[in-house]
């Protein structure tokens, strides 16, 4: 594979440890392996992407360097909720329901409930798990409270 000496090997192999983006760093890998002299076959092997990925990794760098490698703004619906609000639902949920709170569990039902209260919103069941999932909650065994991640 033909790689442009946009970098040295060595400084790929220095981006590619650095790198905290799982996916970017996987790019850089090919990329370094590749402008070390590596084939493709091999390359496959050690980053286990298709020979079509590494192809276009690397003719993406070759036409704009690193930066080339990295994601573009995924575009998708904006969040009903602004990140203010968020952090304010996130702040509810873990310091769990109070004497004024309708119930006495934080669960899906009562989360979204007072989404609807607070804030005017309504989600879906699956809209509400995935805002949940964002804010770093998950369904525990019995899949009726939520817990931190941890």
């Amino acid at each position: 594979m033909n790689v442009l000496p946009h970098n040295t090997a060595g400084e790929l192999q220095t981006f590619y440890r650095t790198e905290t983006n799982a996916r970017l760093a996987r790019r850089i890998q090919a990329v370094c392996l590749a402008r070390r002299g590596m084939t493709c076959p091999r390359i496959m092997k050690v980053t286990r992407a298709s020979r079509r990925s590494i192809q276009l990794w690397v003719g993406k760098y070759n036409a704009g360097g690193m930066d080339a490698l990295t994601d573009k703004p995924r575009l998708g619906r904006p969040p009903l909720l602004t990140l203010k609000q968020q952090e304010q639902l996130k702040a509810w949920i873990e310091t769990g329901p109070r004497g004024e709170d309708l119930a006495s569990v934080s669960n899906a039902e009562t989360i979204d409930e007072c989404v609807e209260q607070q804030f005017g919103v309504l989600y879906s069941p699956r809209g509400l798990q995935y805002l949940l999932g964002r804010l770093g909650f998950r369904k525990t065994p019995c899949k009726k409270f939520l817990r931190p991640r941890g």
